[in-house]
């Protein structure tokens, strides 16, 4: 009996994968910025220290053109990933096109929230 094996599609095969821990914690992710090379798939762990934080990425990069493709493809795209106090939240997407993408809380948590924000840079 023979059986058909299909290659995967692109986004599935086997790529270069970088990990990167970050912390969230009141008003500030560490590191911040974050640099990774384009075309390399990305896990973020990420681990909200003293209380509840939120994490919400742009998927194109800063001042793109609204028509431009998307920079950062996700495995699981959400608008606003929970970070739960004391748990590690998994972020992963393909760097596919090099630029600055803003990342913030979107989590509401105390005065300064609005000022807890990142970058992650894709080099070419």
């Amino acid at each position: 009996m023979a059986c058909d094996i299909q290659p995967a599609p692109a986004s599935l095969r086997a790529q270069n994968v970088q990990t990167i821990e970050v912390t969230a914690k009141k008003y500030e992710y560490s590191p911040a910025p974050i640099h990774v090379k384009r075309g390399t798939k990305i896990q973020l762990k990420i681990t909200a220290t003293d209380h509840d934080q939120g994490f919400s990425i742009a998927t194109f990069p800063d001042g793109a053109d609204s028509n431009a493709s998307t920079g950062l493809v996700f495995a699981s795209p959400e608008d606003c990933w929970q970070l739960k106090k004391g748990e590690t939240t998994m972020v992963e997407f393909l760097a596919q096109t090099p630029g600055t993408y803003s990342f913030k809380c979107c989590h509401t948590c105390g005065l300064r929230h609005r000022g807890m924000q990142g970058q992650l840079v894709v080099e070419p």
